[in-house]
């Protein structure tokens, strides 16, 4: 379909040129010329962007079906996690910007100790990850890192006073 459709503009493109000749000078022709091979380096290009759906069934061998493991955990990387920790940020901002019960305080601090054990756990990941990451993965992770690290401090700054202390369950 693809060669195709190519033959059909290259066949368009030559008639115009070929009517085009007889109406201007050599001069103009020539340089509307050099449309063909254009098109030519584009439709290249193209086509090996753009293979099809059908480019690499003939590399799907049983081997690799049976040996296929679907992709890790959107929490297991570093930027899933970062995500997850910002929106349970986020969250314990939004809950402690009305006048909150005691039992919200609560629970926001215990979603905030929760943030917090993941922030660790992404420091790890983080630790690992850049020692052979290249200059742009490092940004990446960075940037991961500072968005974790300003959203844990604004739903630090959220808290009332003496919230992470101690809750009610642990005095007990």
């Amino acid at each position: 379909m693809f060669k195709l459709l190519l033959a059909l503009v290259l066949i368009l493109e030559v008639a115009a040129l070929a009517l085009l000749s007889t109406v201007v000078s050599g001069t103009v022709v020539g340089l509307a010329a050099l449309v063909v091979p254009l098109t030519l380096a584009v439709a290249l290009l193209i086509h090996l962007r753009f293979r099809g759906f059908s480019y690499g069934s003939w590399r799907i061998t049983p081997e690799r079906i049976t040996g296929y493991e679907p992709q890790a955990d959107p929490e297991s990387t570093p930027e899933g996690l970062s995500r997850s920790i910002a929106e349970r940020a986020t969250e314990i901002q939004r809950a402690m910007q009305d006048d909150p019960s005691e039992i919200q305080v609560e629970m926001c601090a215990l979603g905030y100790r929760a943030c917090v054990e993941d922030m660790i756990t992404l420091t790890h990941l983080l630790n690992e990850e850049t020692q052979d990451a290249r200059l742009l993965r490092r940004i990446k992770l960075k940037r991961a890192r500072r968005r974790a690290t300003d959203a844990l401090d604004d739903a630090r700054q959220a808290l009332p006073p003496g919230a992470l202390r101690a809750t009610r369950q642990e005095q007990q």
